[in-house]
């Protein structure tokens, strides 16, 4: 039944234009045409009822193809009018029918010399006052809707981003942007039409005027002035009849692109701009000086003073009536009732700030904070080769108003203070001079830093301080703790990602990895991550595990046997491809010793004597003072069968430094060795 409905439906308007193409083309009765000028006045009257009761313009999306079809139809009346008035309007005031008869003789009085200066009154308010003005403003919006398109298309993204919405409603705002800009596109197009209609209308009614002028004394022998009663009135008559829904439908169209959005309709939201006694009260005081002067019609305007005054007294009771209060009925509820949304948070990233930073989120100053979270995502994906998940942005009132907290997986992995109206001036090493401000250290790299006034920027800047604002702050240092802990941030369902991206190009490289479990695959992915190895060449990683896994499915073993073919992905962030590789390295008796330690270590679990590893990360850190200070990059590089080990001893203290192997350097490869990290005696036999 459902499918029969929606049928007929469907076939309702084609069988309109149909019917439309015939009466334009098929002589049709005058009673017909009564019937159709009604139902083109109720059409007219519908629609302006809809567009005066839409809270939004776009609860009318369809106004644009609604006006081009009652302008359509309205033409093929004039035309079928036109055919009727033409042939036979020497028979009388009725040969058209009694609609046309009614506004001929009634509206205007049966004298059309009345209804010509009416009719042009009509088309002067139609034509130059409302269509030009509506015209007007919609191109204006439709060129400002289309100019801040890609803006609202971003801070969707951000809102997305920051968890606010959900990737549902993100797309049914993405839908709802998108048919705005179609529809002030559309009603910008759409007021030619109304303006192309009111110059028809004149031009059709000159038609007539002057084809009744030509028909009347040629073919049926009428006077001149008999046939310019007869013909001008029925032209006047339907003129008129078409000029009244052009009207309406004008002001329709008007009244829908100058609307603003709001939860009430045109009347509520009017009635509630103008519903305050401050309105009225200036009125009924000026009014009641006009009527008390000299000359004026004092039982007109002071009477309207009366009613001015009345509502102004009126409104000021509402305004002093105490709100009404609202008795809730209690209801019985099972408190021990709990959801899971209580429990559970769906969020990988959250960024908690408190109240003093929302400003920086606020979607009314630009979300400046959401912008640069949006643009961390969008590299740090590029960079680590797979989607970063969305970063939830929410404010906290158990933090102080200026703190920011970043989670990863519910652990807190940064926590800082930034001055929201404010710049940071980082001291990279090239400043000079003393800033007046509050001292701190740079979030991200620990850089001396001083919080200055938004107006001190410009000379900061001049005394070689680096000068960011408080967003780029915080998303830095998001940059900075989302990249240490990708590993974090990669779980199954974004290793089979992968997997399906890689399947299209490489399917039988997917079919070599199907004996790996997904979950030792997401081990090894995960492990190559947290040694800032990216997943961006997925292929050649793919590649190297497939074949590593004939031999072993252990996710540790596996990525030390991968590593060597992935050296040339390791070092490359390291160093150019003409500059050597800057490395450090171990004594050779104190390598041995550890060699020795790690194969006699049955349990694996890779630990250093503790004595012994203090003094190796002290040597490590004297040695790396300078490169660090220089911001140049180094490797440690060790024999295979300690790598792990010193790797998880120097992650201690320098998490940011690379352990490698001698396999994982490619022999072409040039090395400078910049320090070789030693021991005592006296540690060694110890």
């Amino acid at each position: 039944m459902n499918r029969l409905l929606s049928n007929a439906r469907a076939s309702v308007l084609p069988l309109a234009i149909l019917m439309l193409v015939l009466v334009m083309v098929v002589p049709i009765p005058a009673f017909m045409l009564d019937i159709f000028f009604v139902a083109n006045i109720a059409i007219s009257l519908a629609v302006l009822m809809v567009a005066l009761n839409a809270q939004k313009p776009l609860d009318f999306s369809a106004f644009p193809t609604v006006l081009l079809f009652a302008t359509l139809f309205r033409l093929g009346l004039n035309v079928a009018s036109t055919r009727i008035v033409l042939v036979h309007g020497h028979e009388g005031e009725s040969a058209a029918g009694h609609v046309i008869e009614a506004f001929g003789t009634f509206l205007i009085g049966g004298d059309y010399v009345v209804g010509i200066f009416v009719f042009a009154i009509l088309m002067i308010i139609n034509m130059i006052v409302v269509t030009k003005g509506a015209g007007r403003v919609s191109e204006v919006s439709a060129r400002f809707t289309l100019d801040a398109l890609p803006g609202k298309q971003m801070a969707i993204d951000a809102d997305l981003n920051a968890g606010l919405i959900t990737p549902d409603e993100a797309k049914a705002r993405r839908v709802e942007v998108s048919t705005e800009a179609d529809f002030y596109g559309s009603m910008d197009g759409s007021s030619k039409f109304v303006k192309g209609d009111a110059v028809a209308a004149m031009l059709i009614l000159a038609a007539n005027i002057i084809g009744g002028l030509i028909l009347g004394p040629v073919s049926h022998g009428m006077s001149i002035a008999d046939a310019a009663h007869n013909y001008i009135l029925l032209a006047i008559g339907d003129a008129l009849v078409a000029q009244l829904p052009s009207l309406m439908l004008s002001i329709a169209a008007a009244s829908i692109v100058t609307r603003v959005t709001s939860d009430k309709d045109l009347a509520g939201q009017i009635g509630g701009q103008f519903g305050s006694p401050r309105t009225w009260t200036p009125v009924a005081v000026i009014l009641a000086l006009l009527g008390i002067l000299p000359g004026m019609p004092h039982m007109v305007i002071l009477p309207a003073a009366g009613i001015a005054g009345f509502a102004a007294w009126k409104l000021r009771q509402i305004e002093r009536r105490p709100a009404p209060v609202v008795i809730v009925p209690v209801e019985t509820i099972d408190q021990s009732k709990i959801g899971w949304e209580e429990v559970t948070d769906g969020m990988q990233v959250n960024l908690d700030i408190g109240y003093g930073l929302v400003p920086l989120a606020d979607e009314r100053r630009g979300s400046p904070l959401m912008g640069r979270i949006t643009g961390v995502r969008r590299q740090l994906s590029k960079e680590l080769g797979f989607v970063v998940p969305q970063v939830r942005v929410r404010d906290d009132i158990n933090l102080a108003p200026y703190v920011y907290r970043i989670l990863v997986n519910g652990v807190v992995v940064g926590e800082d203070t930034v001055s929201p109206d404010e710049m940071l001036a980082l001291n990279t090493g090239q400043a000079y001079g003393d800033l007046f401000g509050k001292k701190v250290k740079d979030p991200t790299f620990g850089l001396d830093a001083t919080w200055v006034d938004a107006s001190d920027a410009d000379a900061a800047t001049g005394a070689g301080y680096l000068v960011v604002d408080p967003g780029t702050v915080m998303a830095t240092h998001l940059n900075h703790l989302l990249g240490q802990n990708a590993a974090d941030l990669l779980g199954q369902d974004e290793v089979q990602a992968l997997l399906d991206g890689l399947k299209e190009r490489a399917a039988q490289l997917v079919a070599a990895l199907a004996p790996l479990p997904i979950t030792t695959l997401t081990q090894v992915l995960k492990g190559l991550l947290a040694e800032n190895v990216p997943l961006k060449e997925f292929r050649r990683i793919a590649g190297a595990i497939a074949v590593a896994a004939q031999r072993t499915q252990d996710a540790e073993e596996l990525i030390e046997t991968i590593r060597p073919e992935l050296g040339a992905l390791i070092i490359q962030k390291l160093c150019g491809v003409r500059e050597p590789l800057r490395v450090m390295t171990l004594e050779g008796q104190l390598e041995g010793l550890l060699g020795q330690a790690m194969r006699a270590d049955q349990s694996r679990r890779h630990v250093i004597e503790p004595d012994l590893g203090r003094r190796i990360v002290e040597a490590l850190q004297r040695a790396a003072g300078p490169l660090i200070a220089e911001a140049k990059p180094f490797a440690l590089v060790v024999q295979p069968s300690i790598r792990i080990a010193i790797r998880k001893l120097v992650k201690t203290c320098l998490p940011d430094t690379p352990v490698l192997s001698f396999f994982e350097v490619p022999e072409e490869k040039a090395v400078e060795v910049v320090a070789v990290i030693g021991a005592s005696q006296q540690a060694l036999a110890a």
